[in-house]
């Protein structure tokens, strides 16, 4: 997906976590609510992390230069990692910390129909945020399981914002059904416990994602399939490929090294030269997040 595409991804998700974080923080003060309490600052930390990752766009975009000749795509990753290890898990703790809290003091809740009719419509706006993003991750994955696409894709901005989406709809649903336990039962112990639970919900997500940006930076290398792609089109066109390399540089970017050699070894240095030109073209081409692309004959 083109940098802009991501952007726009990621600047939806903040407003709409910026719109619920408010709502959820006054359906606390109204209710007392340790879950809307927790929900709160899950929203205010998600919107904190696209801000982050607005940041890491922005930087990784700058044209390369000679301190930096590959580019500043990789620094999009460093921005990435400070959501998952900041925003995220200081999310989760918090929640955690606030759950326990409650569980040793319950407290009742009051005016709970705030607290519900907020994480209905945080819902709504969660779930609107989530569709756009997982319409763009489906077209992308092409199938593949979600899973196995994250942990090879290089769409750092992508994968945070539809993996932060996805645990905030589901911690939304778990402070509703907590709410909703609370009112039924009149024990607000159901409260506390299920802001035990969506503290540790991002603390896996946090763990997840955080495993996922450290091999970016890491140098982690493009999927199979794109690897067995870029090496058929240099086999098709006479040569025999003797290394191939394919990592991720940026988001949506990647860099290409090829060692090969060719069929004819006698053919002429301009012949040599032009079929190497009309492979990369073509690796372009057929796959268009290469950005880097260095080769190297051998002829012996």
């Amino acid at each position: 997906m083109a940098a802009g595409g991501s952007t726009k991804i990621v600047v939806f998700a903040l407003l709409a976590n910026l719109g619920i974080a408010v709502a959820k923080l006054f359906a606390h003060v109204m209710t007392g609510s340790a879950a809307m309490l927790a929900e709160a600052i899950h929203s205010f930390a998600d919107s904190g992390n696209q801000a982050l990752l607005l940041v890491g766009s922005a930087r990784a975009r700058r044209s390369p230069d000679k301190n930096h000749p590959l580019g500043y795509g990789r620094e999009a990753y460093f921005w990435a990692m400070l959501v998952a290890v900041v925003l995220f898990s200081l999310g989760g703790l918090f929640s955690l910390y606030e759950g326990i809290h409650k569980l040793q003091s319950p407290q009742p809740l009051e005016s709970w129909p705030w607290a519900v009719g907020v994480l209905i419509l945080g819902v709504g706006l969660e779930g609107a945020s989530f569709l756009a993003a997982w319409k763009v991750c489906s077209q992308i994955r092409r199938g593949t399981s979600l899973l196995r696409w994250a942990q090879h894709t290089g769409n750092v901005n992508l994968l945070v914002v539809v993996f932060e989406d996805l645990a905030a709809l589901i911690g939304l649903l778990l402070a509703l059904a907590a709410v909703g336990l609370t009112v039924i039962t009149g024990d607000p112990m159901w409260d506390a416990a299920g802001t035990c639970v969506i503290g540790v919900l991002l603390l896996c997500v946090a763990v997840f994602v955080g495993l996922q940006v450290r091999r970016l930076i890491a140098g982690s290398a493009a999927t199979p399939e794109t690897h067995d792609t870029i090496r058929g089109i240099w086999e098709t066109r006479g040569f025999h490929v003797l290394r191939l390399i394919v990592v991720w540089s940026g988001p949506s970017q990647m860099m290409v090294a090829c060692k090969f050699r060719p069929e004819d070894c006698e053919i002429s240095a301009r012949e040599l030269v032009q079929r190497m030109n009309d492979a990369e073209t073509a690796v372009r081409e057929e796959v268009p997040e290469v950005g880097f692309q260095f080769s190297e004959p051998d002829v012996l």
